[in-house]
Protein backbone atom coordinates (compact mmCIF):
# COMPACT_ATOMS: atom_id res chain seq x y z
CA UNK A 1 0.00 0.00 0.00
CA UNK A 2 1.23 3.47 -0.81
CA UNK A 3 1.40 5.82 2.13
CA UNK A 4 -0.61 9.07 2.09
CA UNK A 5 1.27 12.20 1.20
CA UNK A 6 2.37 14.29 4.15
CA UNK A 7 4.83 16.58 2.42
CA UNK A 8 3.99 20.21 3.14
CA UNK A 9 4.69 22.69 0.38
CA UNK A 10 3.28 25.08 -2.13
CA UNK A 11 2.12 22.51 -4.67
CA UNK A 12 0.29 19.24 -4.54
CA UNK A 13 1.84 16.29 -2.74
CA UNK A 14 -0.05 13.58 -4.61
CA UNK A 15 -1.85 13.57 -7.93
CA UNK A 16 -4.14 10.63 -8.60
CA UNK A 17 -4.94 9.64 -12.19
CA UNK A 18 -7.57 7.09 -13.13
CA UNK A 19 -6.49 4.84 -15.99
CA UNK A 20 -8.34 2.09 -17.80
CA UNK A 21 -6.38 1.66 -21.02
CA UNK A 22 -8.74 3.81 -23.12
CA UNK A 23 -7.34 6.53 -25.33
CA UNK A 24 -8.75 9.32 -23.16
CA UNK A 25 -7.40 7.74 -19.95
CA UNK A 26 -3.95 7.42 -21.52
CA UNK A 27 -4.13 11.10 -22.47
CA UNK A 28 -5.11 11.84 -18.86
CA UNK A 29 -2.11 9.81 -17.68
CA UNK A 30 0.24 11.72 -20.00
CA UNK A 31 -1.16 15.02 -18.72
CA UNK A 32 -0.80 13.82 -15.11
CA UNK A 33 2.82 12.75 -15.69
CA UNK A 34 3.66 16.20 -17.04
CA UNK A 35 1.87 17.91 -14.15
CA UNK A 36 3.56 15.71 -11.54
CA UNK A 37 6.93 16.39 -13.12
CA UNK A 38 6.41 20.17 -13.15
CA UNK A 39 5.01 20.20 -9.61
CA UNK A 40 7.63 17.73 -8.34
CA UNK A 41 5.03 15.62 -6.65
CA UNK A 42 4.06 11.98 -6.47
CA UNK A 43 1.81 10.46 -9.11
CA UNK A 44 -0.46 7.53 -8.33
CA UNK A 45 -2.17 5.81 -11.25
CA UNK A 46 -5.24 3.84 -10.22
CA UNK A 47 -6.49 1.05 -12.46
CA UNK A 48 -9.83 -0.43 -11.48
CA UNK A 49 -10.56 -3.91 -12.75
CA UNK A 50 -14.30 -4.18 -13.23
CA UNK A 51 -15.82 -7.62 -13.28
CA UNK A 52 -19.51 -7.46 -14.18
CA UNK A 53 -20.02 -11.02 -12.94
CA UNK A 54 -23.80 -10.86 -12.90
CA UNK A 55 -24.08 -9.71 -16.51
CA UNK A 56 -21.44 -12.16 -17.71
CA UNK A 57 -23.04 -15.10 -15.93
CA UNK A 58 -26.40 -14.35 -17.53
CA UNK A 59 -24.94 -13.86 -21.00
CA UNK A 60 -22.38 -16.64 -21.05
CA UNK A 61 -22.80 -20.07 -19.55
CA UNK A 62 -19.52 -21.41 -20.98
CA UNK A 63 -17.22 -18.91 -19.26
CA UNK A 64 -15.70 -17.62 -22.52
CA UNK A 65 -16.78 -14.00 -22.07
CA UNK A 66 -15.58 -13.93 -18.47
CA UNK A 67 -12.20 -15.29 -19.57
CA UNK A 68 -11.97 -12.64 -22.28
CA UNK A 69 -12.73 -9.86 -19.78
CA UNK A 70 -10.09 -11.14 -17.35
CA UNK A 71 -7.54 -11.49 -20.18
CA UNK A 72 -8.25 -7.92 -21.31
CA UNK A 73 -7.83 -6.63 -17.75
CA UNK A 74 -4.56 -8.55 -17.43
CA UNK A 75 -3.23 -7.06 -20.68
CA UNK A 76 -4.09 -3.49 -19.64
CA UNK A 77 -2.55 -4.02 -16.21
CA UNK A 78 0.69 -5.36 -17.77
CA UNK A 79 0.92 -2.32 -20.07
CA UNK A 80 0.34 0.08 -17.19
CA UNK A 81 2.87 -1.67 -14.94
CA UNK A 82 5.44 -1.58 -17.72
CA UNK A 83 4.91 2.16 -18.22
CA UNK A 84 5.08 2.95 -14.50
CA UNK A 85 8.11 0.75 -13.85
CA UNK A 86 10.18 1.46 -16.96
CA UNK A 87 9.18 4.63 -18.81
CA UNK A 88 7.80 7.15 -16.35
CA UNK A 89 10.88 7.01 -14.06
CA UNK A 90 12.94 8.16 -17.05
CA UNK A 91 11.01 11.43 -16.77
CA UNK A 92 12.05 11.83 -13.10
CA UNK A 93 8.52 11.31 -11.80
CA UNK A 94 7.78 9.40 -8.59
CA UNK A 95 5.00 7.21 -9.97
CA UNK A 96 3.11 4.24 -8.57
CA UNK A 97 0.37 1.97 -9.89
CA UNK A 98 -2.48 0.86 -7.65
CA UNK A 99 -4.77 -1.88 -8.97
CA UNK A 100 -8.19 -2.34 -7.44
CA UNK A 101 -11.27 -4.34 -8.26
CA UNK A 102 -14.75 -2.91 -8.10
CA UNK A 103 -16.81 0.00 -9.35
CA UNK A 104 -14.51 2.70 -10.80
CA UNK A 105 -16.06 5.74 -9.11
CA UNK A 106 -16.13 4.12 -5.68
CA UNK A 107 -12.58 2.81 -5.95
CA UNK A 108 -11.17 6.14 -7.22
CA UNK A 109 -12.84 8.07 -4.40
CA UNK A 110 -11.61 5.54 -1.84
CA UNK A 111 -8.06 5.65 -3.22
CA UNK A 112 -8.04 9.46 -3.31
CA UNK A 113 -9.16 9.57 0.33
CA UNK A 114 -6.62 6.99 1.47
CA UNK A 115 -3.76 8.72 -0.33
CA UNK A 116 -4.80 12.25 0.65
CA UNK A 117 -4.76 13.15 -3.03
CA UNK A 118 -4.53 16.83 -3.84
CA UNK A 119 -5.96 16.45 -7.34
CA UNK A 120 -7.70 13.81 -9.43
CA UNK A 121 -7.27 13.51 -13.19
CA UNK A 122 -9.39 11.30 -15.43
CA UNK A 123 -10.17 10.92 -19.10
CA UNK A 124 -13.51 11.80 -20.63
CA UNK A 125 -15.86 8.89 -21.18
CA UNK A 126 -16.74 7.97 -24.75
CA UNK A 127 -19.68 5.81 -23.63
CA UNK A 128 -23.03 7.15 -24.87
CA UNK A 129 -24.82 5.63 -21.84
CA UNK A 130 -22.82 7.95 -19.58
CA UNK A 131 -24.69 10.93 -21.03
CA UNK A 132 -27.77 9.56 -19.27
CA UNK A 133 -26.38 7.83 -16.19
CA UNK A 134 -23.36 10.08 -15.64
CA UNK A 135 -19.72 9.27 -16.18
CA UNK A 136 -17.06 8.64 -13.56
CA UNK A 137 -15.64 12.09 -14.35
CA UNK A 138 -18.97 13.84 -13.75
CA UNK A 139 -19.49 11.94 -10.50
CA UNK A 140 -16.00 12.91 -9.30
CA UNK A 141 -16.64 16.57 -10.10
CA UNK A 142 -19.96 16.45 -8.24
CA UNK A 143 -18.26 14.77 -5.29
CA UNK A 144 -16.45 18.08 -4.73
CA UNK A 145 -13.64 16.81 -2.51
CA UNK A 146 -10.71 17.41 -4.89
CA UNK A 147 -9.97 19.49 -7.93
CA UNK A 148 -10.82 17.21 -10.85
CA UNK A 149 -9.33 17.61 -14.30
CA UNK A 150 -11.13 15.84 -17.14
CA UNK A 151 -8.90 15.29 -20.16
CA UNK A 152 -10.65 14.87 -23.54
Amino acid sequence: MIEPSSTPGDGPGTILVGVDGSTSSLRAAAYAVGLARRQRCRLVAVYVRTLPATVLSLADTGGGAATNVVDAHDAVERQLRDAVEHYIPLLSVDAHLVVRTGEPYTELVDAARQLNADAVIVGRSANALHRIAGSVAVKLVRCGRWPVTVVP
